[in-house]
């Protein structure tokens, strides 16, 4: 299965991610789903240090998340070249990315808040949906590429698109609705839309019209907004999409997410 690959753009729709492991039995809270796997402390080992055990680490422990990174992410080349290591270190050593990095570390040096709001969250989700599998999720640093990408049951997240909407860099690149969007309270609900959107799929979504891929992510986002007990989403799709709900209490959020008659909602007056 190809991965799919979410970037931040001026559309009607703006996301981005972060991502996770089970917990395991070492003393942390039992109560815990999930655990952030950070595999972006390796990242930043290697790339502000050189330390040549992080990208160890790296290829044997994260060889698929490595490689999606480096061919996929930053496109640097191959991950079979035989000098990818050096070109890898090379492309971060820009001083502009090394104060990326660095902020990174410091914004996201205790991640327990995220462990507990995902945790939740997937809970909520599997009350709503109990097929929804799982998903292992784990952070990285993008170099302010691509925000999320998910792809066989796994979801990363650049933790460099999360920095606040006050982040000065952001100001270069981004438009102000974009920047709001680019906060840390941002990454749970962001990770579960495209999580959704490549649980859910709809077919031949390139292909169709303007308006049924919008009410396609105005659905997905409107059971966001579900399980985040609150409005994080608000288009004339989400509402669309929380009127025919309400007048169709007795459709399951199953049923809902796989609807591809896109008549039955109303988009005009919102």
């Amino acid at each position: 299965m190809k991965y799919l690959y979410c970037i931040l753009t001026v559309v009607l729709f703006t996301c981005v991610g972060c991502q996770f492991r089970l917990t395991s039995d070492d003393g942390r809270d039992s109560s815990l789903l999930f655990e952030i796997d950070r595999y972006d402390r390796l990242e930043y080992r290697y790339l502000t240090t050189g330390d040549f055990s992080a990208l160890q680490q790296m290829n044997t422990e994260y060889p698929i998340e490595t490689r999606t990174l480096i061919e996929d992410v930053v496109k640097i080349g191959e991950i079979t070249d035989p000098d990818i290591n050096t070109k890898f270190l090379k492309f971060y050593q820009d001083t502009t990315l090394q104060s990326v990095i660095a902020a990174v570390e410091s914004e996201y040096a205790n991640t327990e808040d995220l462990d507990h709001q995902f945790s939740s969250a997937f809970k909520r989700l599997r009350q709503l949906l109990p097929n929804v599998a799982i998903p292992r999720v784990y952070a990285q640093i993008s170099a302010l590429d691509q925000s999320i990408v998910v792809g066989n049951g796994t979801i990363g997240i650049s933790l460099d698109k999360y920095l606040g909407p006050n982040y000065p860099l952001y100001a270069k690149f981004y438009s102000p609705t974009q920047r709001k969007q680019m906060s840390r309270e941002y990454i749970l609900p962001d990770c579960m839309t495209f999580y959704l959107m490549s649980v859910y799929p709809l077919q031949h979504f390139e292909s169709r019209p303007q308006v049924e891929r919008d009410l396609q992510i105005g659905k997905i986002q409107w059971l966001v907004n579900q399980v985040m007990t609150k409005r994080i989403y608000h288009s004339r799709y989400e509402e669309a999409v929380d009127e025919y709900m309400k007048k169709n209490p007795k459709i399951s959020y199953e049923e809902l997410l796989r609807m591809t008659d896109f008549s039955k909602f109303n988009t005009t007056g919102y």
